[in-house]
């Protein structure tokens, strides 16, 4: 009886330990996406011919256009632009900042986040569950990083133009940005909502509405 229950606990084990495991070994060399194709839950399906230039991206060099109210400009390399990304669980973003550009207030929901300067001086910020904040201005060739899911900001805060590259663990790791989340939402949120958490009124929430309509 005492073996019997001794083989039940160890095959009990066996069944247990791989389900708090890392992720599986992949079972293949790669899966370029086909974007013509649904996504599942881990990316998109792998397209049938293959090719070198399926391997490589030239979309994070390019000079950006800063010229909107926020004076910043992103290029990403995701799965949706650059499909070899599939299945990998990585992603990149070039970030150009004019004089005094504002990366807004936004979150990551799917992925922390890693960036290095490389030109300019950067003040960046995020905040923690308990609404404390942990920034720096950092220079050309130093570091940072979010953990995911948390809200975070860039601000140019040099003389001239600055630029990140910033890294992430998905392929797709999404953007919550707070201020077009909460004042240009489609359906709108309702006013009611909105000036009782801003504590301010109708005027004001309409006015912000308005800079952010679609």
């Amino acid at each position: 009886m005492a073996s019997l229950f001794t083989s039940f606990l160890l095959m009990l084990c066996l069944f247990v330990v791989p389900s708090l495991s890392s992720d599986p070994d992949p079972l293949q060399d790669f899966c370029i996406g086909d974007l013509r194709a649904s996504p599942s839950i881990n990316g998109f399906p792998c397209k049938s011919s293959v090719s070198a230039s399926d391997f490589f991206f030239s979309g994070l060099g390019s000079p950006l256009n800063t010229s909107n109210p926020n004076g910043v400009a992103i290029s990403p390399a995701n799965v949706l632009t650059f499909p070899g990304l599939n299945t990998l669980g990585l992603s990149m973003n070039n970030v150009e900042f004019a004089p005094g550009g504002v990366n807004p207030p936004h979150s990551h929901p799917r992925a922390s986040e890693a960036g290095v300067v490389i030109e300019g001086s950067v003040f960046v910020g995020f905040l923690t569950t308990n609404n404390t904040l942990f920034s720096k201005v950092i220079n050309a060739g130093e570091m940072f990083v979010v953990p995911r899911g948390l809200v975070h900001f860039q601000s140019n805060v040099g003389k001239g133009k600055a630029r990140l590259i910033t890294a992430f663990n998905s392929q797709l790791p999404g953007a919550v940005v707070l201020p077009s989340t909460l004042f240009g939402s489609v359906p709108e949120i309702p006013n009611a909502v909105l000036t009782k958490t801003f504590r301010t009124d109708d005027a004001t929430v309409n006015n912000l509405k308005s800079k952010f309509a679609v």
